[in-house]
């Protein structure tokens, strides 16, 4: 081979290396890392923030041990791994724990993480834009504003999946879902908890929330509530009580709760100021009764 033809041989092989260094499928993080490093598992970096632009669209990152990552901007598809069984939180002052700003077809994975905002963070994940946000296994708490903020502002279809996670001890919304325009962001909650917070669980402007198997407790206002005329929220088989109100459908807002436990909510149970709240199945209610009409009566 003649020399120059080896050099241009040399020059392409290190560009191929520096692109697949650039855009590995699945990167490492580590808390004795270095976001130096190429973010192999042998090699790990440091922060969720040095990976990510490590990771190709659609890739994944991993935690190796327990550590603070830090705050995270998202702006592609990813998953983000803390692992099973160990503490890789993100924790925050000031600001927010992880922004999702993706594009109208990526889909965001959120595993085994404990986002803590130590009283001045301001929301634990935001979810700006984005076809599909996934929460898996998580613990959000410590927040002056809200644990999960969908707040969208996008034509395109959405949704959330909130699944097997904990938020506690946050100062506005444990989730609050919302979209600024048209169609409505879809949210899926099962088994998980909400408690200690102002309102529990919010449906806000074209929103639709599907509460299941869940536990809303301890909010200062309400527990689970639909607050916009384009909020609607469907609660069952879910634990909501000791809270000011249980459900509430207000602002026009729509509700509707079967097979549930309403126990113990100092004000109301149900509370309707929207004309749109309905019970169905077998509802347990204790201590409070309801405020306006509920259609059809609530079965003790």
């Amino acid at each position: 081979m003649k020399k120059s033809n080896i050099v241009k041989f040399l020059a392409v092989a290190v560009m191929g290396t520096g692109l697949a260094y650039g855009q590995a499928s699945r990167t490492w993080v580590s808390g004795v890392g270095d976001d130096a490093n190429p973010c192999s598992r042998t090699a790990p970096c440091k922060t969720f923030a040095g990976a990510i632009s490590k990771t190709a669209a659609g890739g994944e990152i991993d935690a190796l041990d327990p550590a603070g990552y830090g705050a995270l901007t998202i702006t592609k598809a990813i998953t983000i791994d803390g692992g099973g069984g160990q503490v890789a939180s993100v924790l925050v002052a000031g600001t927010n724990g992880i922004v999702v700003q993706a594009g109208p077809n990526d889909v965001v994975i959120l595993r085994n993480l404990r986002i803590n905002g130590i009283g001045s963070g301001i929301n634990g994940i935001r979810f700006l834009a984005g076809k599909d946000l996934n929460v898996e296994n998580c613990y959000i708490f410590g927040f002056t504003t809200n644990g999960i903020d969908i707040a969208l502002n996008q034509g395109t279809p959405a949704s959330v999946h909130v699944i097997d996670s904990v938020l506690k001890n946050n100062g506005g919304v444990g989730i609050r879902a919302a979209n600024a325009v048209a169609p409505n962001v879809q949210v899926g909650i099962d088994n998980t908890k909400v408690i200690l917070d102002t309102v529990g669980i919010e449906a806000n402007t074209n929103s639709r929330v599907v509460v299941n198997r869940s536990l809303a407790e301890n909010a200062s206002t309400d527990g689970i509530k639909a607050s916009a005329s384009t909020g609607q929220v469907t609660v069952s088989f879910t634990d909501v009580s000791f809270n000011a109100n249980g459900v509430t459908a207000s602002g026009g807002g729509s509700a509707n709760v079967a097979f549930s436990n309403v126990a113990y909510n100092t004000t109301c149970a149900f509370n309707n100021s929207a004309s749109n709240f309905a019970t169905f199945g077998n509802n347990r209610v204790v201590g409070t009764g309801n405020c306006g009409t509920i259609s059809p009566a609530s079965q003790q």
